[in-house]
């Protein structure tokens, strides 16, 4: 079997794969409604809220369903949306929004680099916005936005825009605040960093988002947190409830990577340093070998995913798969055919006696010599 090292899905734990051979459960079961209570409370955890007016969403779907539970719970035709753009995925997340009506505008950076807090601060004070995203890691450009210094610019500038933070590939191997830095719906997956199957939107919105949900007029019903709000409460209170069925298995494995992930030496803090270590000792080694990284400046260098400049990529791709291990290629449309794209995250970065990023760094040493 390959090893999987792209950017999610990623390699499962041991004890993630065994979850699956747990008997099975019916929603309503009270085995699984401990299971789903323990997940939602952990989903705070891992967000680092400990507010109560905030709500955690657990629902089946892939990361871009936190778009539109963000959208269609909060945005009017014809309102103005500022979105910091990083790469691929900040694109679609504006194309996203443009479908509910937001006037999107996009601040876009150069390619593997950041937009200056400077740039941000100035375009918010042109207009008011009833919304600004940013993606905390682009996984696209492999480029780490600061987060915490973007909130702390709207805040200052725009206080009553809504702040919006894509944390596909980011949560649980970047450091994020959500309570401390005033964000008010955080989108992420269950595939990537958490260290669970495909399946799971995992987000977390703002008691300031919540009450706006409960009197904006949605568009949607799957993605009506009218509709899901109760059901989260109703769950992570003890008790269960019906709005559309939970996907029990794969929740089950969710609370077997949550587990895992604060159960690691030190919890989640801990994960999130033994990534950057695996990241930086990976990225140093890739520079060694006379390669340059899509992201120009160390800090704003992303943990979970490294994107670096190859000659000919679909060689160095073929060449790992064949001695299997899969990586995978660019996507930004002017420099997609000239890098490579690897995902460190979970356990083939928090457990060093896999060898995994060792592993593949063997690999593309030995490709691009061939």
């Amino acid at each position: 079997m390959s090893l999987i090292l792209i950017p999610g899905p990623v390699e499962l734990s041991e004890n993630v794969k065994l979850s699956f051979n747990d008997p099975a459960l019916v929603p309503a079961d009270p085995l699984f409604i401990a299971i789903f209570q323990r997940v939602l409370k952990n989903t705070r955890k891992l967000f680092n809220s400990t507010d109560p007016s905030s709500q955690p969403l657990v629902i089946s779907g892939s990361g871009t369903l936190g778009w539109d539970l963000f959208a269609a719970n909060s945005i009017d035709n014809g309102d103005n949306v500022l979105v910091i753009d990083t790469g691929f995925f900040s694109e679609h997340l504006g194309e996203c929004l443009e479908s509910y009506g937001a006037q999107v505008t996009y601040l876009k950076a150069e390619v593997g680099d950041i937009v200056p807090l400077k740039d941000i601060e100035a375009e918010l004070g042109k207009k008011q916005y009833k919304a600004v995203t940013v993606t905390q890691v682009d996984t696209s450009t492999a480029v780490l936005n600061d987060v915490e210094g973007i909130c702390n610019i709207i805040k200052k500038v725009s206080p009553e825009s809504l702040i919006f933070v894509d944390g596909v590939c980011s949560i649980a191997c970047e450091t994020f605040e959500f309570d401390k830095w005033g964000v008010d719906f955080c989108a992420s997956a269950s595939q990537k960093a958490i260290g669970a199957p495909v399946g799971l939107s995992v987000s977390i919105a703002s008691g300031r988002f919540v009450k706006l949900a409960e009197s904006h007029k949605n568009i949607g019903y799957f993605t009506s947190l009218k509709k899901w709000i109760p059901i989260m409460k109703s769950y992570e209170g003890g008790a269960s409830s019906y709005f559309a069925t939970i996907p029990v298995e794969t929740v089950n494995a969710l609370d077997a990577a949550l587990t895992d992930i604060f159960n690691y030496p030190n919890g989640l803090q801990g994960r999130i340093e033994a990534t950057k270590k695996t990241s930086d000792e990976f990225k140093s080694n890739l520079q060694k070998l006379g390669l340059k990284l899509v992201s120009i400046n160390e800090n704003c260098q992303s943990h979970g995913v490294t994107a670096v400049f190859v000659d000919n990529p679909q060689k160095v791709i073929k060449y790992l798969r064949d001695n299997g291990v899969v990586i995978t290629g660019g996507l930004l449309k002017d420099i997609g055919p000239k890098y490579i794209r690897i995902g460190h995250m979970g356990v083939s970065a928090c457990d060093p006696k896999l060898n995994h990023v060792q592993r593949c760094l063997e690999l593309i040493t030995e490709a691009i010599k061939e």
